[in-house]
């Protein structure tokens, strides 16, 4: 069942490969699957998409994802002088021949294949420019970047970097080549002009031509076996005589030794082989055919039919005719010796002798030949007589009259015993000779497959290597992102704990105030809760804070009948002004009856309410 799943995962994989191509002309039909599996069903969960059918369902409803997934596809690893020892024997090895087989004022023809966002291509720049000077390279010097990733050339046309991206170059080649524009920096003009950017698919589109360098490194590691060879083609093609060819550390040349030669194995850079020239394809005249001419003509019927019989027998195959009726009229002396036939069978039905079905049936070929008016052939016919077997290639041709009709029917035997025993023989030492190379062949194949299963695994540990980088970057971003993040709550945090130290110094400040404060205070809200109840108020009435805290007013006990001051109370809610002093009779915690001063205010603080400033007369007692 595992098996059948598989194969279908194959073919929806092969028909979203296939929607890819067709809508937006980006062709991965020869990259390898594996790789290309991984990181499509990468973006498949990001997008929750469970099946290869579900994911196209989603890419052709949301545009914005066919950025994400060419984005993830291809990968853009690349910096400036990339792996420097390869970029040193570059400039000190390959550059000095490269320049010393040009004339002064030949150009100087470089193409970067897969550049990405450009650091490649600028280097090939700059590296040109340090060997000939500015000046030389701006008038020789001519570097073609290309890409199918349109994203990363819009980058590389920019020719901005960060001051990241530099860090392999130099300080001075960095001062002498780019210009600072804000944070980023720029490649010079000048020389900027001379870098051609474009977009361009190595495994479908025509090579640039005429090349003295073709850089092209870790991009055809990420294609199959197939797709690599087809590339190699075509950058066979680009390539002068002698020009060279500079690949990534995990690509290899391991079946083109005829047409490049290693120059240094280990930074993967060779030279192509010079070739001699194709001798273009002339078709030569058709000779004339030979034939008698008019004079040949014979003068009499006698001397006509004398001729016609002689070069009859000399003819080397057996013939004979037959006429419309089925009547044997010609037979040669092949036919005769060969079939045991003799001049008195002319004028016999042909269906009377053995030569009519054998070797094979004749009466039924000589009729279509004549209803068709067309030659027949059978080839390889066979005739046994004892132990001894014959083959005959036999042709069954109609002869047409001057008055256009069937006059009669050609039947020619061309004996090919000899050739078709050679042939079988042939065949036998063909078939034991492609046994062996199928053995030889199946030993290379393993061979290669060991190799290719190696150089995949090379290739995948370079794509992993290359992942993991883009991991640890992406790390070190949310790295920095999570310590600002941290810092901004360290910041939050002291502001909240010094306006902590502020509102506990408030409160502190209030409840001093409202103990120090002899006569009772108490604050109610805007629903006539108690929201404040102090010291004084404690010691008049003898009720605690907690005891009264958020509970209604009005509905309280103690020595103060509160529905005298109800009225008071809500005419200070409604006016918001301060009530007058009222003289309530009132018992206190000893249980001794005073007249108790209530002074309502309205309470200007949060959501409203008022203060009830409640105090023992001094002057006398109540009534």
């Amino acid at each position: 069942m595992s098996d059948v799943r598989d194969v279908e995962t194959d073919e929806e994989l092969e028909e979203l490969l296939g929607f890819l191509r067709d809508a937006r002309g980006f062709d991965f039909t020869g990259y390898k699957r594996s790789t290309l599996g991984r990181r499509i069903r990468k973006r498949m969960a990001e997008a929750e998409a469970e099946t290869y059918a579900d994911y196209r369902d989603h890419l052709e409803t949301n545009a914005d994802e066919f950025n994400a997934l060419f984005n993830t596809i291809l990968i853009n690893v690349t910096s400036v002088f990339r792996d420097a020892d390869a970029w040193t024997f570059l400039r000190r090895e390959v550059l000095p021949e490269l320049l010393s087989r040009s004339g002064a004022d030949d150009e100087i023809r470089v193409w970067s294949a897969g550049c990405s966002s450009g650091e490649e291509a600028y280097s090939l720049a700059i590296m040109f420019a340090e060997a000939l000077g500015v000046d030389e390279a701006l008038g020789r010097v001519k570097i073609y970047g290309t890409d199918v990733d349109e994203e990363a050339l819009r980058e590389a046309r920019s020719g901005l970097y960060p001051a990241k991206a530099l860090e392999p170059l130099a300080p001075e080649l960095r001062e002498k080549y780019f210009e600072q524009h804000g944070t980023r920096f720029g490649f010079r003009p000048d020389l900027r002009r001379r870098v051609i950017f474009g977009r361009h698919d190595i495994t479908r589109d025509a090579p640039i031509s005429r090349l003295d360098l073709l850089v092209c490194r870790n991009t055809l590691m990420y294609f199959n076996v197939e797709a690599q060879t087809q590339i190699l083609d075509r950058f066979h093609f680009a390539l002068r005589e002698g020009g060279f060819l500079f690949l990534g550390k995990a690509e290899m040349l391991l079946n083109d030794a005829d047409r490049f030669d290693v120059l240094n194995m280990r930074q993967r850079i060779f030279r192509r082989r010079p070739g001699d020239a194709v001798t273009p394809y002339q078709p030569t005249a058709p000779k004339p055919r030979s034939g008698l001419g008019a004079g040949s003509e014979p003068h009499t019927a006698v001397r006509a039919r004398q001729l016609r019989d002689l070069i009859l027998d000399a003819s080397p195959g057996a013939s004979l005719a037959v006429d419309t009726e089925g009547t044997v009229v010609l037979i040669n002396s092949q036919a005769r010796g060969q079939f045991g036939l003799t001049a008195n069978d002319v004028g016999r039905p042909i269906q009377d002798l053995e030569i009519s079905y054998r070797p094979v049936e004749l009466r039924s070929l000589i009729e279509q030949a004549t209803h068709e008016r067309r030659t027949l052939r059978v080839n390889g016919a066979e005739r046994r007589t004892g132990d001894d077997v014959q083959y005959f290639d036999i042709s069954v041709q109609p002869l047409i009259g001057a008055d256009s009709l069937p006059a009669a029917t050609a039947v020619t035997f061309v004996d090919v015993t000899v050739a078709t025993r050679l042939k079988a023989e042939v065949k036998r030492v063909r078939e034991d000779l492609e046994t062996a190379y199928e053995e030889l062949q199946s030993t290379n194949e393993e061979l290669e497959t060991t190799n290719e299963e190696l150089q995949s695994s090379i290739e995948e540990l370079e794509t992993t290597n290359e992942e993991l980088q883009s991991t640890n970057e992406e790390l070190e971003t949310t790295n920095e992102e999570l310590q600002s993040g941290n810092e901004e709550l360290e910041t939050m945090n002291e502001e909240m704990r010094i306006r902590t130290d502020e509102l506990d110094e408030a409160r502190a400040f209030l409840e001093a105030v409202l103990t120090s404060i002899a006569a009772g205070v108490v604050v109610l809200d805007k629903d006539l809760r108690v929201r404040s109840w102090n010291k004084g108020a404690a010691d008049l009435w003898g009720l605690r804070p907690e005891e009264v805290l958020d509970r209604p007013f009005f509905d309280l006990e103690f020595g103060l009948p509160t529905r005298e001051l109800r009225g008071t109370v809500q005419r200070c809610l409604d006016d918001g002004r301060r009530a007058e002093p009222a003289l309530v009779p009132a018992v206190n915690r000893l249980g001794r009856r005073i007249g108790c001063s209530v002074l309502c205010s309205p309470f200007d603080g949060h959501n409203g309410g008022v203060v009830l400033l409640m105090e023992e007369e001094r002057s006398g007692s109540a009534p």
